[in-house]
């Protein structure tokens, strides 16, 4: 068994690219999204009400579904103990089922708190082919060293 990978403060510098992360949406991928954050509107789940009402070409990601993928591809580079403090998004366009998503990302920011709590700040884009179909700011705050653990850190200690 492998130890699971944590990045820690310290190895993170402006300028480093997160890996990226590509997944081919389906319908599956869109309703599962809707279903998971209780968003029963029918352009996500019905085709018909997408492109006949709603004048889209299918149904589409809903918002809770974009931020549950961008916090997936933070916390996959991050490891366990990387503990989102705040993301601010961006929708631009719709992402529809045979759309393939790519997520990348780069370290603009590095900074550590009073409390010495580090911070990584992350702009973070959502691509299907050319078109960047939402962006993302994100705060994360990651250990500095093996021994510390962001998610131990309460009330006055945790400023995100």
């Amino acid at each position: 068994m492998s130890a699971v990978r944590s990045v820690v403060f310290d190895s993170v510098s402006v300028g480093d690219a997160l890996p990226e992360l590509a997944v081919d949406v389906t319908p599956t991928t869109v309703v599962l999204g809707a279903l998971a954050s209780r968003d029963w509107r029918p352009m996500h789940h019905d085709y018909k009400f997408a492109t006949e009402r709603n004048g889209v070409a299918d149904i589409f990601l809903n918002t809770p579904n974009q931020a549950a993928w961008f916090e997936r591809f933070v916390t996959d580079w991050t490891g366990p103990t990387g503990r989102l403090g705040r993301m601010k998004f961006r929708m631009k366009t719709s992402v529809f089922p045979g759309d393939r998503m790519v997520l990348t990302g780069k370290v603009t920011g590095t900074e550590t708190d009073s409390d010495g709590c580090g911070w990584v700040t992350i702009d973070v884009a959502l691509t299907v082919g050319e078109t960047v179909a939402s962006t993302c700011d994100v705060r994360v705050a990651l250990p500095n060293d093996e021994s510390d653990n962001p998610w131990s850190r309460r009330g006055e200690t945790w400023k995100p």
